[in-house]
């Protein structure tokens, strides 16, 4: 192998590795836009998304951390922030220019024979190589690539708080459904307690239904409110492993996992967290909400796009260079021998393109691209109604939950009294049969009411910070 040939092939060996190696890097540093994982946002950077076995009893901040980090959804949210990172390093790269080099190694073979002419004819055989390198570099471009980066930043933005609401709207889905299963777990408590006051019931019915104190219809009232406080219980059952099953299909676990919840826990607070009025809660939600931010952020992308569409339409100023070389041989005429040569050519100078006529294509793709600004225009428009109406909602539940707290602790406690009562006095041959049972049935659904007022206090807090964007593991400190 020549001399040549060895620089020339080592050029282009040296040149596909910086190639190669120039794409290992993040020259434009966009990686630090993209969290850590799918769920740093919330959990923050030093959250390692590893677990192991489920926790027994499962608490919620356990529920949640598996939920944001093994998601399907907020996984994609945070696939689509690495996505839109990289086009802002595409749109940033467009204003460097552009260096690229081309070798080409040939066996030439080639035989002339002239007719009659013996002494013209030739036979040559030569290995041929040819280096070139070309650079072009975009000068001006009536600021498309500066619009087509707008458009890229922006539409990362709309990424980041797409990932923020996604993140805001599994915690929350995850908070309701935990404390669901929660109210569940607790009504099949509830309904198991029930079977036993109603077993209870029974018992001293059919005693002194056989010792002829009551009537016979007394025992089969009673039986049919055992027979009925099972069914309830079977029910309760099915509706605590159908809730068990959500949970765990939202930590990204098989349905039939084994979960088990702790009880509902008394002694809390329903001292409003929001002390602001509900207007000033929604003017806030309208600004500063995870999806609002998002479809701003689109409508400003959308803006860029119609510009650099605008700009694609316009002339463009550019430079351009070229150096090759190669060691093609030389021959002074038909007949002569090649004699080995090199040659060499370089140029430099600038380039001016202008579109003259695109066949009216663009006049159309402007006239898309306004009336894609106004879609996101409408999109706005709509994500803010749609918080302001989630945040009333979530307001106006809280509200009512937080009262109900205070009802149901009245409700239960004198549904305990009186089926005390009620006991005793059908147990000293005071009190009837229907007395009781009617007592017993206010116990069971006092109980059922108070689990739930609990847990649908505790999920509307949440749900309230959720969607003013406000959710973080902070909310679920006492909990």
């Amino acid at each position: 192998m020549s001399g040549s040939h060895w620089r020339a092939t080592v050029a282009g060996i040296c040149l596909a590795g910086l190639a190669l190696q120039a794409s290992a890097f993040d020259v434009f540093r966009t990686e630090a836009a993209v969290p850590s994982g799918p769920s740093s946002p919330v959990l923050g950077d030093n959250q390692i998304c590893s677990f192991g076995p489920i926790g027994q009893p499962l608490r919620l901040q356990e529920a949640v951390e598996r939920a944001l980090c093994n998601g399907p959804k907020t996984r994609e949210a945070w696939i689509n922030v690495k996505i839109r990172a990289a086009a802002v390093g595409q749109g940033r790269a467009a204003f460097l220019p552009t260096l690229s080099g081309q070798w080409q190694g040939v066996r030439d073979d080639s035989v002339t024979d002239v007719t009659g002419h013996p002494d013209l004819s030739s036979a040559n055989r030569a290995t041929i190589r040819s280096a070139s390198v070309s650079l072009s570099w975009v000068l001006y471009d009536f600021g498309g690539r500066s619009a087509a980066l707008r458009n890229a930043t922006e539409l990362l933005a709309a990424a980041q708080a797409n990932q923020d609401a996604q993140l805001q709207q599994a915690f929350g889905t995850l908070a309701r459904d935990y404390y669901g299963a929660q109210a569940a777990q607790g009504a099949l408590t509830a309904a198991q307690e029930i079977v036993r006051t109603a077993q209870e019931s029974l018992t001293a019915a059919s005693v002194r239904a056989e010792k002829g104190v009551v009537p016979l219809s007394d025992q089969l009232q009673a039986e049919t409110a055992y027979a009925q406080a099972v069914f309830n219980r079977v029910k309760a059952e099915g509706d605590c492993q159908s809730a068990l099953g959500t949970l765990a299909s939202d930590m990204n676990l098989r349905p039939d996992q084994p979960i088990r919840l702790p009880p509902p826990a008394e002694g809390v607070s329903t001292a409003t967290e929001f002390s602001d009025s509900i207007g000033d809660l929604i003017d806030e939600a309208k600004r500063t909400h995870p999806s609002v931010r998002a479809a701003q952020a689109d409508v400003d992308a959308a803006l860029a796009k119609e510009q650099q569409t605008r700009a694609e339409g316009l002339p463009s100023l550019s430079l351009t260079a070229k150096y090759s070389h190669n060691n093609q041989p030389a021959t002074l005429g038909l007949g002569i021998p090649q004699f080995p040569a090199t040659g060499h050519d370089w140029y430099i100078g600038v380039q001016v393109t202008v579109p003259f006529f695109e066949g009216f294509g663009r006049v159309y793709q402007v006239r898309q691209a306004e009336a894609e600004t106004d879609l996101q225009r409408a999109t706005l428009d709509e994500a803010q109604q749609q918080v302001a109406l989630d945040v009333w909602t979530a307001y106006q539940t809280l509200m009512a939950t937080s009262q109900n707290i205070a009802n149901s602790a009245t409700l239960l406690e004198v549904a305990e009294h009186s089926f005390e009562a009620n006991q005793r006095r059908y147990t000293v041959g005071v009190g009837n049969i229907l007395e009781l049972l009617n007592a017993q049935s206010d116990l069971a659904s006092a109980r059922k009411q108070r689990i739930q007022a609990l847990t649908d206090w505790r999920s509307a807090r949440l749900q309230l910070a959720a969607k003013l964007g406000r959710l973080g593991m902070w909310r679920i400190s006492r909990d």
